[in-house]
């Protein structure tokens, strides 16, 4: 029997996972006026608003790309390696799919949470 995982589930993995690392956000997507639709009815509609987050999938290898926004003071290189092993590790952990890349690209730096 074949289970089938969608990539919003996989979108959703590497979302929490994220969320669950001190000093980062994934940074809203930059969309043009064209493109909001259409990301909203990948996102399912819902409330969220879209993120600089797209997973693909290659049969059973995924590759996520993912911007993110960077708490100031933070060692950039050393949250973009956390965030590439922690949703690379969380991925093939919870759906055995083969993690070909986890693509980071730091967009911007913001306040700490407590000076804004």
């Amino acid at each position: 029997m074949e289970v089938e995982i969608s990539r919003s589930v996989l979108t959703d993995i590497a979302q929490t996972t994220l969320d669950g690392i001190e000093g980062i956000e994934v940074a809203p997507a930059s969309l043009r006026p064209s493109e909001v639709g259409e990301a909203l009815r990948q996102q399912g509609g819902g409330p969220r608003r879209p993120r600089a987050l797209r997973v693909t999938r290659d049969g059973q290898n995924v590759t996520v790309d993912v911007g993110l926004n960077v708490e100031y003071g933070r060692n950039l290189v050393g949250v973009a390696r956390q965030a590439q092993q922690a949703v690379c590790e969380n991925v093939e952990l919870m759906t055995g799919l083969k993690v070909r890349a986890v693509n980071v690209t730091v967009l911007g730096v913001t306040l700490p949470k407590g000076n804004a």
